[in-house]
């Protein structure tokens, strides 16, 4: 009876080995979900289920329990199998299953346009894989990456990143990272080195850019500085040849580079140069001459006639002349706002026209300076034009006062000549003609005081005419405290009864 339970016991262990199975999947990707089943046992009966990899234990449960791989790697490729302990203590193994993760895609490689791209120029970065030909349906995104910093937009479904221009700083280690948009599988490509190339900077040159093609008073400037070739951080500076000082400093990205002068002045005329430099040598430009084209100003109208008043026949110039602007300048000449002919100035300063007056000519004149910066026109200047009448009654009226002026002229003369003439012969016959052919009426005279000696008179003035017998003579002496009224008579009396001779007393 003991045997036949015993032979009972061992077909039903034997039995229970044999039911005893792992399932598991037959095709396994990276990023699949691996589910172990050991199965033909019932629960009752177990104490212990043991999950096992390359007789590596993985899991222990004390029921019957599934065993889950969440997201499957390479790594997960191995021999599987289950075991369990019964309540009689005898132990159980299924059979043994092998699973091969499979490559869902291939690890990235970076790839680029240039791993020693010139400076400023352009870059294509491509992260190359390859997805499994059974799993093509997967979908993927990239990623790229520099020194640890992200480039572009972080992940995207295109394998590609243009970088539109490469610095010197941009030079370093470069990789890319491939993943499933579940993000289940990650995958990093190797690093690659990129270094970027530098051109020095050569052909540096300078340009004006002034709004009509010139440079005017009061417009804005621009210099453009600009190289030919030269990478990198390039920095641009201007300068004037006069003083050598730096008129300002750019620091770009590029290979021009301009400096503005919002309002021009007439001292900023001169010449100019600026200098470029990327970090091996500071490289000049050519010295460029910049003439500033000045406007007019306002013009002053002279008006220039051969008299005081202007007159019908007269030749009246008018001259036309604006203190500043550059030239050529071409004048205009206006008679009441109606064109009467232009001159022009070729190296500045003013103009003149000539005009043959007539009686129409009077009004207003006025002129206008233009240098092509804008014209200028001058104050009206009112013109009167006396007629032929007045002019010839202005004539006969100058040429009478001119002949009365001669007249006066020559009988002034006259007189002059005429006293010479009289002073010196009255002084002659004062001289000759004996003093006792003069008679004077003593009635006349009357003293109180005496006469003084005849040798004590002394003339002092004569005025002598002809000897004719009608003309008068008058002598004047000064007598000094005459002694005696007597003797003064008695000297007088036989004097010339026709000559008059007067006595001036001295006090």
């Amino acid at each position: 009876m003991l045997l036949w339970s015993l032979l009972v016991i061992f077909a039903a262990v034997t039995e229970q080995a044999d039911s005893l199975t792992l399932v598991a999947p037959s095709s396994v990707f990276e990023g699949d979900s691996i589910v172990l089943k050991c199965q033909g046992v019932e629960n009752w009966k177990i104490q212990k289920m043991t999950y096992h990899k390359d007789n590596k234990e993985l899991s222990v449960f004390k029921k019957v329990s599934d065993f889950l791989i969440q997201s499957a790697v390479l790594s997960d490729s191995g021999n599987y199998f289950c075991s369990t302990k019964g309540l009689f203590l005898w132990d159980e193994r299924s059979n043994i299953v092998k699973i091969k993760v499979q490559e869902l895609f291939q690890h990235p490689v970076l790839t680029a346009s240039s791993f020693q791209p010139i400076e400023g120029g352009p870059v294509s970065l491509k992260c190359e894989t390859q997805l499994s030909p059974q799993r093509l349906d997967v979908q993927l995104q990239f990623c790229f990456f520099r020194e640890n910093q992200v480039l572009g937009s972080s992940w995207s479904s295109s394998p590609e990143l243009q970088i539109p221009a490469m610095w010197s700083e941009d030079t370093g280690s470069y990789w890319c990272e491939a993943e499933t948009v579940t993000h289940r599988i990650r995958k990093q490509s190797l690093q690659s080195q990129i270094h970027v190339q530098r051109i020095p900077i050569s052909n540096v040159s300078l340009e004006t850019r002034a709004p009509g093609g010139q440079v005017t008073e009061g417009q804005k400037l621009i210099l453009l500085c600009s190289v030919t070739a030269g990478t990198g951080n390039v920095t641009f500076s201007w300068y004037r040849e006069a003083t050598g000082t730096s008129l300002g400093m750019k620091t770009q990205h590029s290979l021009s580079a301009e400096l503005e002068i919002p309002a021009v002045k007439g001292s900023d005329a001169g010449k100019y140069y600026c200098r470029a430099d990327n970090g091996h040598e500071s490289i000049q430009s050519k010295v460029v001459n910049i003439p500033v084209r000045i406007p007019v100003s306002r013009p002053v109208l002279t008006l220039r006639s051969p008299g005081a008043q202007t007159a019908v026949g007269d030749l009246l110039e008018l001259h036309c002349e604006a203190l500043r602007g550059s030239p050529p300048i071409l004048y205009r000449f206006y008679h009441e706002d109606v064109t009467l002919g232009n001159s022009s100035a070729p190296s500045g300063g003013g103009a003149s026209f000539n005009l043959s007056l007539t009686a129409e000519h009077s009004g207003n004149y006025s002129c206008e300076a233009d240098n092509g910066l804008g014209a200028q026109h001058s104050e009206a200047v009112p013109v009167s034009i006396s007629g032929p009448d007045g002019h010839r009654r202005d004539l006969m009226t100058a040429g009478v006062l001119w002949g009365l002026f001669g007249v006066l002229v020559f009988i002034g003369v006259a007189l002059l000549l005429y006293s010479l003439f009289h002073k010196i012969s009255g002084e002659s016959s004062a001289t000759n003609e004996p003093r006792g052919d003069c008679r004077l009426n003593p009635q006349e005279f009357t003293y109180s005081s005496p006469i003084p000696k005849m040798e004590e008179l002394q003339p002092v003035y004569v005025n002598v005419g002809s000897v004719d017998v009608d003309v008068v003579y008058s002598q004047v002496w000064s007598i000094q405290q005459p002694e005696s009224s007597a003797n003064i008579r008695t000297l007088l009396e036989n004097k010339d009864s026709q000559v008059i001779y007067s006595s001036v007393k001295k006090s």
